[in-house]
């Protein structure tokens, strides 16, 4: 019984010290800690569009969410045409992680009824009232994105990414965050690999405003 008791004791001890190694290569990684600093904050493509009438202006919010938990860093997303900040056509939660091999996860989550929480960036705990349980993961969408020449580069994973908007089968996203720009391609292809939506010429270009 001693024995027994002395075993799961040692057990119950590593099981700490593996979650604490965790929680620290989660939340206190210095790489980790730049991308969610990057991403955050008030972005804009006005530029952009200024200059080349095939883009649109859109602006673009990720805010920290959910501060106390320790498994990942987690922000919410909010994209919306300049002529409608109120009517968000895209809201998110990203989830960031640093994987084993040293690339960086941003996956990716919808939730139900999100326009009840348009706006909600601008709040001191935004969807406070959700939690990881409230989310569905959008499978194979995740971006994976590795530090290179000062930059986080990279994208999702072949064509995982389902998507059946317009006529789609699978959806892209080619992404560069550099310290106040971030650059994103997304785009929707059929069956046959033919685009159906999404920016033709190249990728949104956006600046960040504060």
């Amino acid at each position: 019984m001693k024995i027994k008791s002395i075993s799961t004791y040692f057990l119950t001890v590593l099981t700490i010290l593996f979650l604490s190694s965790d929680y620290y290569a989660q939340n206190d990684d210095q790489d980790l800690i730049k991308l969610k600093t990057w991403m955050t904050g008030s972005f804009t493509s006005e530029e952009q569009a200024e200059a080349d009438t095939n883009f649109y202006n859109i602006h673009l919010e990720m805010v920290r969410i959910w501060e106390n938990r320790d498994d990942a860093i987690w922000l919410y997303v909010e994209q919306a045409a300049a002529w409608s900040l109120d009517k968000p056509y895209r809201q998110r939660v990203y989830r960031l992680i640093k994987n084993e091999d040293g690339s960086f996860e941003s996956a990716v989550f919808v939730f139900n009824d999100p326009l009840r929480f348009a706006g909600a960036w601008e709040e001191d705990y935004p969807l406070n009232e959700l939690s990881p349980d409230s989310l569905s993961e959008r499978d194979g969408c995740a971006i994976i994105l590795q530090f290179e020449d000062d930059a986080f580069v990279g994208g999702t994973v072949d064509n995982h990414c389902s998507s059946e908007l317009r006529g789609a089968s699978y959806a892209t996203s080619q992404v560069r965050i550099e310290e106040n720009v971030l650059t994103s391609w997304d785009r929707g292809f059929d069956e046959n690999g033919n685009q159906v939506w999404g920016a033709v010429t190249g990728p949104y270009i956006f600046k960040k405003i504060e």
